[in-house]
């Protein structure tokens, strides 16, 4: 937050994607933490680990430390800290961070439980966040319109020609935009009913989010496949997906 309040300075990677400082820290600060524990770790910002010894992790973390630096940039606020366990290849738990807002959402797959909570400071102690949550419940009453999330830094071709389709079937769609992994969260707690990705995303933009609507009974399907998502793929390259 002290980058996101300061002048931003830009770096750009080989595929053109921004980078910043605060991308960079934040990947500091979390490595230090979850190298503590006895699982590998991928990471955007980390040098990746070649397939022939990941193909052998049971377990592991995958994290994004800045998604949607794009949104971080325009500081419109819409950025998020994506931290997630995988277990062969399964997101299990999910955890979602929105600086700006002193948002936190976790998604707990195993135990079926999912919470949103607003943070009264990003230094709060773990204990005191689990004193009052709110759980997060995805939408199952009847709607008079379907609310499809778009991205706010890449919506398609695909993605409009989509909508269209659904509003051809006689529904009525409103398209709901968000930036980063907050696509997700909108699903998880009830605020949006489908979120089509037809554009190239990476693991760690998608782990926690979909640990967290899985949590709730959200699915994340691959186009490829008509499965979820997997993780720790020789290629960190995600399918096309829906989440509904």
């Amino acid at each position: 937050m002290k980058i996101y309040d300061s002048e931003i300075a830009v770096e750009y990677k080989d595929d053109k994607s921004p980078l910043t400082e605060a991308d960079k820290n934040a990947n500091a600060v979390i490595n230090s933490y979850l190298r503590n524990t006895e699982f590998p770790i991928i990471s955007e910002e980390n040098k990746q680990t070649d397939y022939s010894i990941r193909k052998t992790w049971e377990t592991c973390w995958i994290v994004d430390p800045v998604d949607g630096t794009k949104e971080f940039i325009k500081r419109n606020g819409e950025f998020t800290v994506n931290i997630a366990l995988v277990k062969n290849g399964q997101p299990v738990l999910g955890v979602i961070y929105v600086p700006v807002t002193k948002t936190l959402y976790v998604g707990n797959v195993e135990e079926k439980q999912a919470f949103k909570k607003v943070l009264d400071s990003h230094d709060m102690e773990i204990s005191k966040i689990f004193e009052t949550v709110e759980s997060l419940n995805k939408s199952n009453s009847a709607k008079s319109k379907i609310r499809v999330v778009g991205s706010r830094s890449h919506m398609n071709q695909e993605t409009l020609d989509y909508v269209e389709d659904l509003k051809a079937q006689k529904n009525n769609v409103e398209i709901v935009s968000k930036g980063s992994s907050l696509k997700f969260c909108l699903i998880a707690e009830g605020e949006a009913d489908i979120y089509p990705r037809f554009a190239p995303t990476m693991e760690w933009d998608t782990a926690a989010g979909q640990a967290i609507c899985n949590a709730v009974g959200v699915q994340v399907i691959s186009k490829e496949t008509n499965k979820p998502l997997l993780y720790n793929k020789e290629n960190l390259l995600n399918p096309w997906f829906i989440v509904s």
